[in-house]
């Protein structure tokens, strides 16, 4: 048995509380579970309580679940989930806030997000469900899909060169990078962990299985082809050039930390106009009686 099993055991009414008891829709065999699961171990692990984590849901088969944990969540609209995250960070920095969105929403609606949400190393852990489609509208081909797949809406194969999530977001100035696996939870757990405590922008790519509407990134594929960047003597989690050729070898994937840069400042630490104040910006926010204004113009 291991470690972080004995933990679960011991902690297992608090693990089981963070699952509400909406019924779930999603397909069977869909890597939302392995994601979920790993998502419920992290939080009671780390010993936080539902309503100390914000989780901000894209639209899609990734924000399906945001009515299936018990902890603070905010479903945004499709593609804004990065924004909308990056608004209540700021409001509130002390507050752990997790970002779920799939390859779709991300890269395919609203990738500057992504871009400036890592350039501006804002403390958001952003978990991307990438499962090489638009899963929720039933398998249409996105930003990420490999070339030569068959999906809906696309005439023939796919032959667009795919973007490749984890190489954007080192490009764009990201201190923590990582990849996970739907079908390694214990793998996912210790990820999600670390992210969380990581005190700058947190990225994580998790290659989602979609049995569904994505064969080609089926389970059988990604066991032949993952492996863990630990078991390499010659990585270096430190070193972005490396990590940069690492995550384009789509014959080998390399799960894991990826890259880690803990020599950066935080985001807030070089906003000048706040250096000395004791007080975070949602504690000063001022209520205004607008009654009068109602009556005036509303009623």
């Amino acid at each position: 048995m291991t470690k972080q099993l004995e933990q679960l055991i011991q902690n297992a009414q608090w693990f089981l509380s963070l699952e509400s008891d909406v019924k779930h829709t999603r397909c069977s065999g869909c890597g939302n579970y392995g994601i979920m699961n790993a998502t419920m171990r992290a939080i009671t692990l780390l010993g936080h309580a539902g309503h100390e984590v914000i989780f901000v849901y894209d639209v899609g088969c990734s924000g399906n679940g945001s009515d299936k944990l018990m902890v603070n969540t905010i479903h945004g609209l499709h593609g804004r989930s990065l924004p909308l995250a990056s608004w209540v960070h700021l409001a509130n920095p002390e507050i752990p806030i997790v970002v779920m969105a799939g390859d779709g929403a991300t890269l395919s609606e609203w990738v500057n997000h992504l871009i400036h949400t890592a350039r501006n190393n804002y403390n958001i852990t952003f978990l991307l469900h990438n499962n090489h489609n638009y899963g929720l509208t039933t398998g249409q081909a996105s930003s990420t899909t490999p070339k030569g797949c068959h999906h809906k809406g696309t005439v023939g194969e796919t032959t667009a060169t795919p973007l490749i999530p984890s190489q954007l977001v080192l490009s764009s100035g990201g201190t923590f990078v990582a990849r996970g696996y739907s079908g390694d939870v214990d793998q996912l757990t210790e990820l999600i962990m670390a992210w969380i405590t990581h005190k700058w922008f947190s990225f994580v790519e998790i290659l989602q299985l979609c049995p569904t509407y994505s064969k080609a990134t089926s389970a059988e594929r990604y066991d032949q082809r993952i492996y863990k960047v630990n078991d390499r003597d010659d990585y270096d989690p430190s070193d972005k050039h490396q990590a940069y050729q690492t995550v384009e070898d789509f014959d080998h994937l390399a799960t894991g930390i990826l890259y880690q840069n803990k020599d950066h400042t935080h985001f807030y630490e070089e906003q000048v106009q706040r250096q000395g104040m004791k007080t975070m910006p949602v504690d000063e926010v001022v209520q205004f009686d607008v009654s009068g204004l109602i009556e005036e113009f509303l009623v």
